[in-house]
């Protein structure tokens, strides 16, 4: 089969003040056979992003929410594989190509990611830096009022890389630092490919064919929550696999409740604890219930996997266990 471009990156956004860096970024560090596919959801970028022959982009004129949008940006992809990118990262020179050299069709990859360091609140009186999150008053330093935002854009190399995530036993995701510390993961480490349950939904990268195969991103689970824990469990659950390419890396601007710009909040949907709620009951009892109709392995078999998992004990495996008594594998 022909395709248009080897891979589409799809960047779905909303109300993101550095999604038009994002997708320049993306467009300096990948290859021509690499496009870019932006999502403004229910906004228009501010700045505008400017016009590129491998930058598409679409737009809703009423926000449908970050799955749904990165569903859309799949549906207009023509290339073999599709990344979705998160609108407030930075990328490895050449990553696009260094993931695909390593991809198996029944594979999901995310690279190993890094905090990203975007900008200082910068005195213009003594030169201080005060790094990212809400505006201060005044300058630490000197005391002066004047500061303004300096871009800095670069990942945070001296906190260091994240291969593993995980999920406890009420599926939510968990950071995995320890896992690198097993002899097996630290073999893995060296070949350059680390396997992990699931991941944290920033960045993702899988055939195109296959994640239609594999439903798209389920927006039952409505916008955005349980994203990289829906993606683990599929890449495992449906015979595959989800690894992290250690041999390239994209770096992720994390943001705390309490960061703004300008005052305003710089998380792009509500952060509402019902829909979040909502969203991890859809999860629990999809996977908890092994309902997905896709469903080649149990659950209890990716925990075994991957065991001993912190916060899975014998009586919340043996709970799992009893739930699956009539799981029947798809074919």
């Amino acid at each position: 089969m022909a395709f248009a471009k080897a891979l589409s990156i799809i960047v779905p956004g909303r109300n993101e003040q550095f999604m038009r860096r994002t997708v320049e970024d993306v467009l300096a560090h990948t290859s021509e056979e690499t496009e870019c596919i932006a999502v403004a959801d229910g906004w228009w970028p501010e700045p505008v992003l400017q016009d590129h022959p491998r930058l598409q982009v679409i737009h809703f004129t009423e926000s449908v929410g970050q799955r749904a949008a990165t569903n859309a940006g799949a549906a207009l992809s023509r290339a073999k594989y599709i990344c979705k990118l998160d609108a407030h990262c930075s990328v490895d020179d050449g990553f696009d190509v260094k993931m695909m050299a390593d991809m198996q069709p029944d594979w999901t990859m995310v690279p190993q990611m890094y905090r990203l360091h975007v900008f200082d609140w910068r005195c213009n009186e003594c030169g201080h830096g005060t790094y990212q999150g809400s505006k201060p008053e005044k300058c630490e330093e000197c005391g002066s009022d004047s500061l303004y935002m300096h871009m800095v854009w670069e990942p945070r190399w001296s906190v260091g890389a994240t291969v593993s995530w995980r999920f406890d036993s009420a599926l939510h995701m968990q950071y995995w630092t320890k896992h690198k510390d097993r002899p097996e993961v630290k073999e893995q480490i060296k070949s350059g490919l680390v396997e992990t349950p699931i991941c944290v939904g920033c960045c993702f990268l899988m055939e195109r064919e296959r994640f239609w195969k594999l439903g798209g991103m389920s927006e039952e689970h409505g916008s955005w929550g349980q994203y990289g824990c829906e993606l683990g469990m599929k890449a495992w659950l449906s015979g595959g696999r989800m690894v992290t390419n250690t041999k390239t890396w994209f770096a992720h601007l994390f943001r705390t409740g309490q960061f703004s710009v300008n005052g305003e909040s710089t998380f792009p949907y509500p952060l509402g604890g019902d829909a979040q709620e909502a969203a991890r009951k859809y999860s629990r009892d999809l996977w908890w219930n092994n309902r997905w109709d896709k469903q080649k392995r149990p659950l209890s078999w990716l925990i075994e996997h991957f065991a001993p998992i912190p916060d899975w004990d014998n009586e919340a495996i043996q709970q799992q266990k009893e739930r699956e008594r009539d799981f029947v594998p798809a074919t």
